[in-house]
């Protein structure tokens, strides 16, 4: 699939940890969030209460067959080789995943979008600096508790300069609420991210829209 910016809208991301490790109940919120105009999925299992092995790919490809539903695009968290058996749209990594440049060729040659992590102003402009990325990720903006192994918290200002310093589009993410999501915006990021927003969400269809906003994908 050909990446577009405006995937990165209203970007939803998640596993069956984020769920009370219940998958039924993620694929029923991803459902309704799919439903309701979100413009792109990650499948992050990790941490604890994470699936392993098959049941991680069984759980994967019904993910991919909701997205594929909806046509939402479909992105997979840290496994390229999960990402290439789900036959995934795109896939996302960290800078202490897999080795960048070997998910960057690897995916070319698949197809897939490449998403990459950078929260410092070295990690930016070493990024600018390889071919193949299609856009950055960036947080925590605010404390989150869905990622354990979550970076500092970066802030609206360091958010701007990493977004001005950037030469792909950014999504932010990291305890992005539904009142601070105008406040993201303004900082002129491609998109926002979010795991407990909407998975945690008690309205699920209404923190989706409120995700969404003015600038979603038809679907």
């Amino acid at each position: 699939m050909k990446f577009k910016t405006e995937m990165l809208n209203a970007y939803l991301v998640g596993g069956s940890q984020d769920t009370e490790s219940n998958p039924v109940k993620l694929l029923e919120r991803v459902e309704i969030a799919l439903k309701n105009g979100i413009t792109m999925f990650q499948y992050r299992e990790k941490g604890t209460g994470a699936l392993q092995g098959l049941a991680r790919q069984k759980l994967g490809h019904r993910l991919h067959n909701l997205c594929q539903r909806y046509h939402c695009p479909f992105v997979v968290d840290d496994d390229l080789v999960l990402a290439l058996t789900l036959k995934a749209d795109g896939i996302h990594v960290g800078q202490g995943d897999q080795a960048i440049r070997q998910v960057t060729k690897v995916a070319q040659q698949a197809g897939m979008f490449v998403g990459y992590s950078c929260n410092t102003k070295a990690e930016i402009l070493q990024a600018n600096q390889l071919t193949g990325i299609d856009y950055y990720g960036i947080g925590p903006i605010f404390p989150t508790q869905s990622k354990a192994d979550a970076d500092p918290v970066l802030g609206l200002q360091k958010l701007i300069e990493l977004n001005q310093l950037a030469k792909k589009p950014i999504v932010a993410i990291g305890g992005i609420s539904s009142n601070r999501l105008a406040t993201v915006r303004q900082t002129g990021v491609a998109g926002i991210a979010v795991i407990s927003q909407v998975l945690g969400s008690d309205d699920v269809a209404l923190a989706s829209r409120q995700l969404v906003g003015e600038k979603g994908l038809k679907n």
